[in-house]
C-alpha cells in the first residue's frame, strides 16, 4: 500500500489514489503552486462526500469526511478500510515532511514519529473495540478479581429462558459522588462480561436513566428501585431489577454511602448471581432450621423498645432456599427436609438429639453451630445481658451432650478460645485475644470449594473442637485456630480485657467436617421408652411360634447405623452469623440494607449450597471480601507478646498477693477498735503498697516495651517500602553506567 501511493505521488502536484477496493478511482487534479489539493473517494463513501482539501506544500494532509452515514460504517471491513486509509495518509505525508529543510531536525523528526505512533496506536485500538475482541481481556490481578468466576458462568450458562437485568443509574446527575460514578462504570463492565458469557439471546442488559417524569422512573416504581431526593425537582436512583418469565428480584444500592461501595463492589458478582438463580430457580430447595435463638425477631425485651430485628443471614436463607422453622421440643423432622441447620441449640434434650441422629442415619446433612458464650443469647437475660442467663435468658453456651461423644468429637462449651495471633484489635488498642480475625492461612484446605475463594473471617467469643479419630468417619479442618491459641474465662473473655491469660496452648478447630456412614448415639433407642425384650423373655412369651415363622419380620423402629453416607459441620460459633458479626446494617431511603462486611455469612451458605448440592454460587463468592489484613505484623506482636507473656503472669500474680495482703490489713484495721497501727503493722502496709506500687509501674513498662517494639516494627516495614524499591532503582542506574563506561573504554 505504502508503494503503491508513492508511485502515485506525482511531481505535478496531481496524486493518483488506488486502493485494493474495486470502486477505488482515479480522480486527477491539477494543484496550484502555493499549495497542492487533494480529491479522494472511499470506496464505500458516495462521491457527495468527496471535497477538495487545500493543504500546505510541507505540512501534513488532513482528510476531511462530512455526514459520513452510519449505514456505511457498519461493517467491519467497511471501518477497518476507513482506518487503513487515514494512517497511510499520515504515514504517506513523511516523505514530504522529510525532504523540508525545516523538518530534517532530529527533535522534529522524533516528534512526527511519536505522533503517528500514537495516532496508530489510537486508531488500532478504536477497530479492535469494534469487533468481538474488544471485550476481550487479561486480568493480572491476585485472585483473578475482575473475571467472573466459574460458578457465575456455570449459571450463564445454564439460562434456558431469557432473562432481563433494567440497570438504573442517574449518571447525568451532577451531585454524585466521584466514587459512585467509579462505581457505575464498573458495573457496567460486569454486565458487559454477563451478556458476553451468557448463551445469545438469553440475557438482555437494558440501560435506563430514571430522569424525572420520564417512562424509565415509572420503570423503576414499578421495579421497587429506591429513589434519593435531593431537592425538590431532582432524585437519583441506582439499582438493578431482574426478572425471568414471572419471577422478579432487585438489588438496591445507595449512591452516596460512598464508604460502603468497595464492600458491595467486591460483592456484587455473588449478588448478581445470585439474584439470576434466584428468578430462574424452578423449585427451591427445602431446609430445615432449628435454633434456640429468635432468628425471625421478637417483641420488644423491654417497654418503649423497637421490637427485636430478625438475622439478615435467616432472611437471605429464604431468599435462596425454602426454610421449614422446626422447635426444638419437636417430635419429628420433615423427610422433604435433607438439610437441617443448628444454630445455638441450648438446652436441648436427648429427645431431639435423637431426631437428629436418627435423621442423620437416613442420609440427611446437619450444620451445627455451637458456641461457648453467644452475645444473642445474653441479651436475651433480663438486666445486664453480660450475667449471662437470667430472668428466663437463654443459656449463653450450646454444644450437643450426646452426639459429639459418640462421633468422638469435644467441644469446649465452658471456656472461650483466646488466640494471641489472631486477635483483632479494639478501640482504645485494646487487643482482643477471644475476638478472632481469621485470614486466609487460617483455612488450611486451600482446594476446599467452601473455603477456597474466602479472604477473612470474624469469630467472636468461639468455643473450641477437638477431633479425637478413631470413629470411622472422614474428617476435614476447614477453619482453625493458630497454634498460640488457648482457652480462659468465657466471662471474663466477654469483656475482652487485654489482661486475659490462657493456657493449654495449640492449635483448635473452628469449623469441621465429618463424612461417611454414622452409627447411632443411641443403642438403646428413643430415650424415655421401654427397651423391647430380649431373646429370652421373647422365647418364654412365644406360644405362635409358627404363625411367627410365616410372619414377616417387623422393620426396627429406629437405625443403629446409616443406610448411606452422611455429612455434618460443626462451627464453633453463632455470633459470627448474626447482623452484628457478619453484617453492617444501613438506612436507605427509610428502609435498611445489610452488607457484609467479612467472610462469615459468605462461609454459611458456601456450606448449606454444597449440601444442597446447589454450588454454581460458592464459586461466585469469591470477592465477598478484599481485607487483607498484616499478617506477618500479627505474627511479629504476637511472638514479641509470648516472649512477654511469663513476666506479665508473675507481675500479675505478685500484684494480686500484695493486694490480697493489702486488704487483709485495711479490713483488720477497721474491725479493731484500737484505731492506730501497730510500728510493725505500718511497715508491713507501707511495704506492701510499696509492692503494688512497683508491680504497676513494672506492668506499665512492659507495655511501654511491647509498643516500642511495635513501632520498632512498624518503622522497619515503613523504611523497607521507601527505602528498596529506590535503591534497586539507583543501583540499576549505577550498573548501567558502569556497563556503559566500560563498553565506550573497550571499543
Amino acid at each position: 500500500m505504502l508503494d503503491c501511493l508513492c508511485r502515485h505521488l506525482r511531481h505535478d502536484g496531481t496524486m493518483r489514489l488506488r486502493s485494493f477496493h474495486p470502486r477505488t478511482r482515479e480522480i486527477p487534479h491539477r494543484l496550484p503552486r502555493r499549495g497542492p489539493h487533494l480529491a479522494w473517494r472511499l470506496g464505500s463513501l458516495p462521491l457527495s462526500n468527496t471535497r477538495l482539501i487545500p493543504i500546505p506544500r510541507h505540512g501534513l494532509v488532513q482528510l476531511h469526511h462530512h455526514h459520513l452515514p452510519a449505514r456505511h460504517l457498519r461493517h467491519p471491513l467497511s471501518q477497518a478500510s476507513l482506518i487503513v486509509l487515514v494512517t497511510s495518509f499520515f504515514l504517506f505525508n513523511q516523505p514530504i515532511l522529510m525532504h523540508h529543510p525545516k523538518t530534517t531536525h532530529p527533535v522534529v523528526r522524533a516528534a512526527f514519529g511519536i505522533a503517528a505512533l500514537v495516532l496508530i496506536a489510537f486508531l488500532a485500538n478504536w477497530l479492535i473495540s469494534l469487533t468481538s475482541f474488544g471485550t476481550k481481556g487479561a486480568d493480572f490481578t491476585e485472585d483473578r478479581v475482575h473475571t467472573l468466576s466459574k460458578g457465575s458462568k456455570t449459571i450463564l450458562e445454564k439460562l434456558d429462558a431469557p432473562v432481563t437485568i433494567r440497570y438504573y443509574a442517574s449518571r447525568k446527575n451532577e451531585a454524585l459522588p466521584r466514587e459512585t460514578k467509579l462505581f457505575i462504570r464498573r458495573i457496567d463492565d460486569i454486565l458487559k462480561e454477563y451478556a458476553n458469557l451468557a448463551p445469545e439471546g438469553k440475557l438482555r442488559v437494558e440501560n435506563l436513566d430514571p430522569q424525572p417524569d420520564t417512562d424509565a422512573e415509572d420503570s423503576a416504581n414499578l421495579d421497587g428501585i429506591q429513589t434519593q431526593n435531593i431537592n425538590q425537582y431532582e432524585n437519583v436512583s441506582l439499582g438493578l431489577a431482574i426478572s425471568c418469565l414471572e419471577q422478579n428480584s432487585r438489588i438496591n444500592i445507595d449512591p452516596f454511602d460512598v464508604q460502603s461501595l468497595d464492600e458491595q463492589e467486591t460483592m456484587f458478582e455473588y449478588t448478581l448471581s445470585r439474584a439470576i438463580g434466584e428468578v430462574i430457580a424452578v423449585e427451591k430447595p427445602i431446609i430445615g432450621v432449628m435454633s434456640a435463638l429468635p432468628l425471625k425477631g421478637g417483641p420488644a425485651q423491654m417497654p418503649g423498645q423497637p421490637p427485636q430485628q430478625g438475622w439478615v443471614i435467616y432472611q437471605q436463607l429464604g431468599q435462596v432456599f425454602k426454610v421449614k422453622d422446626i422447635e426444638l421440643t419437636a417430635t419429628e423432622i420433615p423427610s422433604d427436609i435433607k438439610v437441617l441447620l443448628l444454630i445455638h441449640p441450648a438446652g436441648i434434650a436427648p429427645e431431639t438429639e435423637f431426631l437428629i441422629d436418627q435423621f442423620l442415619l437416613k442420609g440427611g446433612t446437619l450444620i451445627a453451630a455451637l458456641d461457648a458464650y453467644s452475645f444473642d443469647a445474653a441479651a436475651t437475660a433480663q438486666g445486664n445481658p453480660m450475667m449471662g442467663m437470667g430472668g428466663g435468658g437463654i443459656p449463653t453456651s450450646s454444644t450437643l451432650p450426646t452426639l459429639l461423644p459418640a462421633w468422638n468429637i469435644s467441644f469446649e462449651s465452658s471456656q472461650t478460645l483466646a488466640d494471641a495471633k489472631y486477635r483483632t484489635i479494639l478501640q482504645g488498642n485494646r487487643p482482643g485475644y477471644s475476638a478472632l480475625s481469621l485470614p486466609k492461612e487460617a483455612m488450611p484446605d486451600k482446594d476446599d470449594v467452601i473455603t477456597k475463594n474466602l479472604n477473612d473471617l470474624f469469630f467472636i467469643l468461639p468455643g473450641a473442637i477437638t477431633n479425637q479419630g478413631n470413629n470411622g468417619l472422614a474428617s476435614s479442618t476447614l477453619v482453625k485456630s493458630s497454634v498460640q491459641a488457648g482457652l480462659t474465662d468465657s466471662m471474663a473473655a466477654s469483656q475482652f480485657s487485654p489482661n486475659v491469660t490462657f493456657e493449654n496452648r495449640r492449635a483448635y478447630d473452628l469449623v469441621l467436617r465429618l463424612s461417611g456412614k454414622f452409627k447411632t448415639a443411641f443403642p438403646n433407642g428413643k430415650p424415655g421408652e421401654t427397651p423391647p425384650d430380649d431373646e429370652a423373655n421373647a422365647e418364654k412369651k412365644d406360644d405362635k411360634a409358627d404363625e411367627k415363622k410365616e410372619a414377616a419380620p417387623a422393620k426396627p423402629a429406629w437405625l443403629k447405623e446409616g443406610i448411606s453416607d452422611s455429612n455434618v459441620f460443626i462451627i464453633a460459633d453463632t455470633d459470627a452469623f448474626s447482623n452484628q458479626g457478619a453484617y453492617r446494617i444501613q438506612n436507605m431511603g427509610g428502609m435498611q440494607a445489610a452488607m457484609p462486611y467479612n467472610g462469615n455469612s459468605v462461609l454459611l451458605l458456601n456450606i448449606i449450597d454444597q449440601a444442597a448440592s446447589s454450588a454454581d454460587l460458592i464459586g461466585a463468592r469469591s470477592r465477598a471480601s478484599i481485607r487483607r489484613p498484616f499478617t506477618l505484623i500479627r505474627e511479629m506482636e504476637a511472638n514479641a507478646e509470648n516472649a512477654m507473656q511469663d513476666k506479665q503472669k508473675e507481675l500479675q500474680s505478685k500484684l494480686k498477693a500484695a493486694q490480697d495482703r493489702l486488704t487483709e490489713l485495711t479490713q483488720s484495721r477497721d474491725s479493731s477498735k484500737d484505731l492506730r497501727l501497730s510500728t510493725a503493722q505500718e511497715d508491713e502496709e507501707k511495704q506492701f503498697r510499696a509492692e503494688v506500687t512497683d508491680a504497676n509501674k513494672q506492668i506499665r513498662e512492659l507495655y511501654k516495651d511491647l509498643k516500642r517494639e511495635k513501632d520498632k516494627l512498624s518503622a522497619r516495614i515503613i523504611g523497607l517500602n521507601l527505602g528498596v524499591v529506590p535503591g534497586l532503582v539507583l543501583l540499576a542506574g549505577i550498573g548501567i553506567a558502569l556497563f556503559r563506561r566500560l563498553s565506550a573504554r573497550a571499543r
